[in-house]
């Protein structure tokens, strides 16, 4: 009786060095889902969410969140608007997100409506998304044609001189438009890149008015484009299908007679990227 009355301190000693190693792991892993989550609501949020929205969704104090989003901002995770009303994803989120596309089973599928898409055009297909003040191509297939415009999977490019940038800049705001474009140099890439604010404006809203991205050898020389929304039921524009060739086989209004074939394959695509995104 002696005996096991000696060895129960050491086995609550024991016990007690388990709970704070426990409570330890459990707060690693709400650290870890509430970065998770905060992501989540930045990548689905329709604009810029601020620091109370933030709070206020999550249910956090502010002070918890301005520290993690400090945090995540110089990792890279999210971006700060230029008038600090708000964040967004960084290219770091993208970039995690383009590693789980490349290693997820979804992908094969959204490379088999491409290459459809392909064989009913004749032209290289893309499939972007906005991020930050930026947009990313996350899938693509090529023509089989030898003139084309070769470009890798992750490869950013400007919103305002192409056609997928132009279809997010049209789906935006006038406040989220004009907050984004300041943190853009409109640097002019090619002699026909919209150079100048206000002509950029008037384009964009020609651009909502038809619903479909137009790039007029604004990106490239020699190259045009087209591209058409995928939108998630509220509206709220997800990501752009985008067919592009160069100007000695097809014209702007050539490659407009693909738009059904878009529309077609953004149809069959919704479902994967909301999926993706949900």
């Amino acid at each position: 009786m002696h005996d096991a009355f000696q060895k129960r301190p050491a086995e609550a000693e024991e016990g007690s060095q388990a709970a704070p190693s426990t409570a330890a792991s459990h707060g690693d892993e709400a650290r870890g889902l509430r970065v998770l989550r905060l992501i989540e609501h930045l990548a689905s949020a329709s604009q810029p969410l601020t620091l109370s929205q933030l709070a206020a969704r999550m249910q956090v104090p502010k002070a918890s969140m301005m520290r993690l989003l400090d945090t995540l901002e110089q990792h890279g995770y999210v971006l700060r608007t230029p008038v600090g009303r708000g964040y967004v994803p960084g290219a770091a989120s993208t970039n995690l997100a383009l590693a789980t596309l490349r290693n997820n089973a979804l992908i094969r599928v959204s490379r088999s409506i491409l290459g459809s898409l392909v064989a009913a055009t004749g032209e290289t297909c893309n499939l972007a998304i906005p991020e930050g003040n930026a947009i990313v191509y996350v899938d693509r297939v090529e023509t089989q044609e030898p003139l084309r415009l070769h470009l890798v999977l992750g490869t950013r490019a400007p919103m305002h001189c192409t056609a997928s940038g132009k279809l997010f800049l049209a789906h935006m705001t006038l406040l989220e438009r004009r907050e984004l474009l300041a943190m853009l140099t409109l640097q002019a890439r090619t002699p026909k890149s919209i150079t100048d604010p206000a002509l950029l404006e008037r384009e964009i809203v020609r651009i909502a008015r038809l619903g479909i991205g137009i790039d007029d050898e604004e990106f490239v020389h020699g190259m045009v484009a087209v591209a058409v929304p995928i939108c998630a039921a509220d509206g709220r524009i997800v990501a752009a299908v985008a067919c592009h060739a160069p100007v000695a086989r097809k014209s702007v209004e050539q490659l407009l007679q693909h738009v059904p074939q878009l529309k077609e394959a953004a149809v069959k695509l919704r479902p994967l990227l909301l999926a993706e995104n949900s």
